[in-house]
């Protein structure tokens, strides 16, 4: 099966997560998680507390499933459905996920992704199967779907996410 088909979202609870007086060890991933899975690019990003990203993906020819994990902090991970053919179109699903429980999420290819900072700092990994496309990166407002993201800074959102078009006028490619 081809990566990029992979239909739906999963909530990735890790395989070994070992803590002693040394620390901790996590494994995130490992193929037989997603055996379709393939890495071609791995990037992080580092946000404060109430730092809203999002909602982003990447649209076809260039679409882009990943695995999102919290390797530091808090954060909570927030999914949109945007597959026009889809009965869950513009459903939304959100985790937390953080340092202490290991968890991941598996985004597939359709759905637009953000998050918001829980913790004071914030280290969020991604595990992506295609490699970044700028031409064909793409969002929609935070604002605009159906889910409460609590108090909101905007000093703490980009104003490239703040000028998204909303959900109800999104013409979405998948």
């Amino acid at each position: 099966m081809d990566n990029l088909l992979i239909a739906e979202h999963q909530l990735i609870e890790p395989k070994v997560n070992i803590q002693d007086a040394r620390g901790k060890f996590v494994k995130i991933f490992t193929t037989g998680t997603l055996p379709e899975f393939v890495i071609k690019e791995i990037f992080y990003s580092d946000s404060d507390k109430g730092v809203i990203r999002g909602m982003h993906f990447q649209a076809p020819p260039f679409a882009q499933p990943k695995i999102v994990t919290c390797v530091s902090g808090a954060i909570l991970d927030v999914i949109v459905d945007l597959r026009m053919s889809s009965e869950a179109f513009g459903k939304v699903y959100a985790y937390e996920l953080n340092e202490e429980n290991g968890r991941s999420l598996y985004i597939p290819v359709g759905f637009a992704h953000g998050f918001k900072g829980l913790s004071e700092h914030n280290k969020v990994l991604y595990h992506c199967s295609t490699v970044y496309a700028p031409d064909h990166e793409g969002g929609i407002d935070f604002r605009s779907i159906d889910f409460d993201w609590g108090e909101i800074n905007p000093s703490l959102v980009s104003e490239r996410d703040l000028g998204f078009p909303e959900l109800i006028n999104f013409d979405s490619p998948f």
